[in-house]
């Protein structure tokens, strides 16, 4: 990447929805390797361009840019340029050097079902800055006239754009086909990318309890690993009590959020619903036949 602008690199990293990191020169101070404005792009998979002025110094911001691209979370790294204060290092400049350090990544979320709840999920998570693509085996059901929120559709065998999809440290797949036979079909694709090292950072199925267990059951059988399937969230998105397909879209781009910012899923308003069954508590009522 030696030879491209880290800004035209930027803008093609997030058109495309490939994590990366950037660190740049703040503020220095005194004798030092590098100016402020310097910039230093990193990408999930190693590749860099640009320098912060290298050496020791670079090394760490490097490290620094890869977790930022992990936890999507920035940072600001103050460095003294001296052998007192980095003894190992070599350095002997005399100077400090304030570097920051900001994630570049979209989250991608592919959707798998073009039916009504993908229509409103597409237009919900984008509105929360996913880059969408949506994913259906009929013609109909994936195009852009039916998602224009989104950033692209495929119509293909759901195999085969299970294994075609990019799997990087910001991919999300969401589960909404026609029925159960599709949704299995689905999860025994990402199965095999899972085993293949490929993990997303979130795999969620739309239905009810009594749905899982039955599905889990014909894949175990299958020879989908229970691993794989133990990282799959069903129900997924948060217990709200929603109904309509708008609400049910809201409920699963919440828990989106909710694992992108803080990592963790919202499995447990389910449990809280359970609870309130179990109780007694009149009008509780099951899953909308969406979720059935």
């Amino acid at each position: 990447m030696a030879d491209r602008d880290v800004f035209e690199e930027i803008v093609r990293l997030r058109r495309e929805g490939i994590p990366a990191a950037l660190a740049t020169i703040v503020g220095t101070r005194g004798s030092t390797p590098g100016r402020t404005s310097m910039r230093l792009l990193v990408l999930a998979d190693g590749t860099f361009l640009g320098t912060v002025g290298g050496g020791c110094l670079e090394a760490e911001v490097y490290d620094a840019a890869l977790a930022a691209i992990a936890d999507e979370q920035p940072r600001s790294l103050q460095f003294r340029l001296t052998e007192k204060d980095s003894p190992d290092s070599g350095l002997m400049c005399g100077g400090e050097v304030t570097i920051f350090v900001e994630p570049i990544t979209t989250p991608c979320l592919w959707i798998f079902g073009g039916g009504h709840i993908s229509v409103a999920l597409a237009q919900v998570a984008a509105l929360a800055g996913f880059r969408t693509t949506v994913v259906d085996d009929r013609s109909a059901f994936a195009t852009a006239e039916r998602f224009p929120a989104a950033h692209d559709t495929v119509c293909a065998p759901y195999p085969e754009a299970a294994a075609a999809m990019p799997i990087r440290p910001n991919s999300y797949a969401v589960i909404v086909t026609r029925g159960h036979r599709d949704d299995g079909v689905v999860l025994a694709a990402l199965a095999r990318r899972h085993a293949a090292g490929d993990e997303l950072r979130f795999c969620g199925m739309i239905g009810s309890a009594t749905k899982r267990a039955l599905l889990w059951k014909q894949l175990l059988a299958e020879g989908v690993a229970a691993a794989f399937l133990d990282t799959v969230r069903t129900p997924m998105g948060a217990y709200l009590g929603g109904k309509s397909h708008e609400e049910i879209a809201v409920s699963v781009v919440a828990e989106l959020i909710s694992v992108r910012r803080t990592g963790l899923d919202l499995g447990a308003t389910w449990e809280r619903k359970a609870r309130r069954i179990a109780g007694g508590r009149e009008g509780v009522r099951e899953l909308p036949a969406a979720e059935a």
